[in-house]
């Protein structure tokens, strides 16, 4: 009974020891050896092999363990440096194709048309614009109509003539000498021919004629004609 208990103890003290043996290989033995290149004749498992337990018979003095070695660690590195790639494409430079700058000829702008039927020679300047196609008078300044107002003319035997004027003389209460009829306002322009106020027109409207001159029924806007103009502004008579 003795002799069975004491190999029972040997074989635990056994398999502690291959245990120990076992788990006690430090990492220093391990990278030592996969820094010196060497490597144990029997392959790596990638397990540590248990030290076989004798069944009878005492005890081996000196337990023996199957030494495991570790797979060396250290592998051949793998260059990590890659040759640089072009991070830009180089591309054949274009020469750059200027096209030379071409110069327009200046281009003159044709005149302004005349507004409405306004004669072109009313378009500068200070002007009595008289049309006799419409029966109409336009005060214009530089080109603007300021404001306009209804005419009337002289019959065929005493036409007003029709051409370019300019304003000659004023008179705020004139009266005709040859007919010995008032002509409040009157701007002369061509003789005894004159744009101003008829009382006859403003009563009778085209039923009559003048004896030759611009006869005008708004008293208001002629008398604000007769302030505005001055001896020297045009006066242009036509047919549109």
């Amino acid at each position: 009974m003795k002799k069975t208990r004491i190999s029972v103890a040997a074989a635990v003290a056994v398999i502690l020891a291959a245990s120990a043996c076992t788990s006690g290989s430090s990492d220093k033995d391990t990278d030592a050896k996969g820094k010196a290149g060497t490597s144990s004749s029997a392959p790596a498992t990638g397990a540590s092999t248990p030290a076989e337990t004798p069944t009878t018979g005492a005890p081996s003095s000196s337990p023996t363990s199957i030494p495991t070695t570790a797979a060396p660690s250290s592998t051949s590195a793998k260059p990590t440096a890659t040759s640089a790639k072009p991070s830009a494409k180089s591309t054949s430079a274009k020469p750059s194709t200027s096209k030379p700058a071409t110069t327009k000829p200046a281009t003159t702008k044709p005149p302004a048309k005349p507004a409405g039927n306004l004669d072109p020679r009313c378009m500068t300047g200070r002007a009595m614009c008289i049309d006799k196609t419409t029966r109409k008078l336009t005060w214009v300044i530089d080109g603007v109509p300021q404001y306009g107002f209804e005419v009337r003319f002289g019959s065929k035997e005493l036409p007003t003539r029709e051409g370019a004027f300019q304003v000659n003389s004023k008179s705020r209460d004139h009266v005709s000498t040859i007919y010995h009829t008032p002509m409040p306002y009157a701007m002369f322009f061509s003789g005894g021919q004159a744009v101003h106020y008829s009382p006859d027109f403003a009563a009778n409207g085209y039923n009559g004629a003048s004896h030759g001159c611009v006869n005008v029924r708004n008293k208001p806007l002629i008398q604000k004609l007769f302030n505005e103009a001055r001896v020297g502004d045009k006066v242009i008579v036509y047919r549109s």
